[in-house]
């Protein structure tokens, strides 16, 4: 198996909050278990301008690279970090988060997960699949 994947070639999934215009982003999982990896997952994603992820906590640790765009991650505690090009930053498992695109470019990032299958529990009903739950494909076995 080839250990290189060509993210900027992977077809993006759009996802959006049912009730909630400005939770608006798209991404596609470049590995997680079973699919290059037994122990991490990889999501490539971006957020255009005025949109957001929307609040939401991760079932694992949850690492991410900002690669292009400004955002703003919201922490659940009140805080508030301005992140950009080059900014990492790590969410311990279960805080809830979100981050929003305060720029006029696609905020685009990489989020790395320390498990090879995990969920994400969003405040919002998410479209698809009309579910507060999202995560990696092989989520349910």
């Amino acid at each position: 198996m080839n250990p290189v994947v060509a993210s900027d070639k992977l077809k993006r999934a759009e996802v959006w909050a049912e009730d909630d215009e400005s939770v608006h982003w798209a991404g596609a999982f470049a590995v997680y278990g079973g699919y290059g990896t037994t122990a991490s997952s990889t999501i490539v994603y971006e957020i255009e301008p005025g949109h957001r992820l929307g609040w939401h906590t991760d079932a694992t640790e949850e690492t991410q690279y900002i690669i292009a765009g400004t955002g703003e991650l919201h922490m659940e505690d009140g805080s508030t970090y301005r992140v950009g090009p080059g900014s990492v930053f790590a969410i311990p498992t279960p805080v809830k988060h979100d981050l929003v695109n305060i720029g006029n470019e696609t905020l685009r990032a990489v989020a790395f997960f320390a498990a090879a299958m995990f969920t994400q529990n969003f405040d919002n009903v998410m479209m698809p699949p009309k579910s507060h739950i999202l995560g990696t494909p092989n989520r349910e076995g």
